[in-house]
This record gives C-alpha cells, sequence and structure tokens, in this order.
C-alpha cells in the first residue's frame, strides 16, 4: 500500500534558498514519475508560484479551501511544463478571517489529500517559511520528514542546529541536509567551511 510521504523544507534563517529547494526538488521528482503537491506554507510572502511562473493562474489559495469557498482540487495549479506537480498557494496578504492557516488546517488539508478523489500524491513538500515562530510550528505539524537547507555561513548553521533540536521535539526524527552556495575556492583557502565541516557540526545527513 502507498503512504504518501510529507516533507517540509525549512532552514531557520531566510534566504538560503528554502523555496528554490523546493520547486526544483519537486520539478526533479515529478519528472521521474512521481505525483507531486508543493505547499506554499508562507502565508503573506508566497515566491512558489513566481517561481514555476504560474501567479496568473492562481485562483484559489489554502484559505478559501479551509472557509469552504472552493473545493481543494479546484485550489492545486497544476504546473504547465510538468502536470505531476501541483501547487497549493497560501495568500499573498496574511488571512484575517476566521479560519486561518493554522497547523490544525495544514494538517487537515494534508489529510484530505491522502483522501482526494484523484488519487494519492507520492509526496507533499511544505515550503516553510522563515524563522521559528507561528509559521514555522503551522509548516511543520503535518510533516513525517524534513529537508533542512543551510549555508556553511555560522549564523545560517546556529539557526539550522537550533531547528533540528526543535524537530526532534516535535518527533521529526528523519531530517536530511542540503548545504547551499558552497564556494569551492573559499574553501579551499580556508575561508569558508566544507561541506564536511558542516555535516560534523550538524551530524545530518546529507542529500545534496
Amino acid at each position: 500500500m502507498e503512504t504518501l510521504r510529507v516533507v517540509v523544507v525549512t532552514s531557520g534563517k531566510g534566504g538560503v534558498g528554502k523555496t528554490t529547494t523546493t520547486a526544483n526538488v519537486g520539478l526533479s521528482l515529478a519528472r521521474f514519475g512521481f505525483a507531486i503537491v508543493a505547499v506554499d506554507a508562507d502565508a503573506g510572502l508566497r515566491y512558489l508560484d513566481l517561481l514555476r511562473g504560474l501567479e496568473n493562474r492562481v485562483n484559489y489559495t489554502a484559505v478559501e479551501v479551509l472557509n469552504g469557498e472552493c473545493r481543494l482540487d479546484q485550489a492545486l495549479v497544476r504546473d504547465r511544463h510538468c502536470p505531476s506537480l501541483e501547487l497549493l498557494c497560501s495568500p499573498q496578504a496574511p488571512p484575517k478571517l476566521p479560519l486561518g492557516f493554522s497547523a490544525r488546517a495544514l494538517t487537515w488539508i494534508v489529510d484530505a489529500l491522502r483522501s482526494s478523489p484523484s488519487g494519492l500524491p507520492h509526496f507533499v513538500l511544505i515550503d516553510c517559511p522563515a524563522g521559528i515562530d507561528a509559521g514555522f510550528i503551522t509548516a511543520i505539524a503535518p510533516a513525517n520528514e524534513a529537508v533542512l537547507v543551510t549555508s556553511p555561513d555560522i549564523t545560517a548553521l546556529r539557526d539550522a542546529d537550533r531547528v533540528t533540536g526543535l524537530f526532534e521535539c516535535d518527533g521529526i526524527r528523519d531530517i536530511k541536509m542540503i548545504v547551499n552556495r558552497v564556494r569551492t575556492d573559499l574553501v579551499r583557502g580556508d575561508d569558508m567551511m566544507s561541506v564536511l565541516d558542516v555535516q560534523k557540526m550538524l551530524g545530518l545527513a546529507l542529500l545534496g
């Protein structure tokens, strides 16, 4: 029996490439034949639709689904270049409606995808907002796996280490790491930590 893998893509620090990673990993998995739903959980600052060139096709967001204004399948935006990849966007302005984009609401959406009449997706990729506040708590709530995106600078690594501890407190043990923006010339000159240094510091499995 197929199971749905729910993966949150996060970092703690902003600007390290979470949304780009979500878009590229989602597209790559879809090209391998997997059915993917990528969820932009960054209410107010969504960029996933922009990266895939779908900003003009977003007619409904997760909030309209939660408030009964549309069906879940109506809010899923199919990628024009890869039909196995669908996007579910958050609103561009933070929701002011009584039923907002909370941890319980996002968990309900993932549960609804499990029973979707159009078929169970293989992966749900959740693009997590920066920081570790309410948006982070919302994004990780339905996840059972995590991809931690970091860069080899001390501020990003400090935030990544803190996020790892929060995952473990939440029971998420399957955590893999992507090290972004590594410059081999700086590593050779000892002006930047190597990927091995980052692995030793964080103690996480390297995804890429």
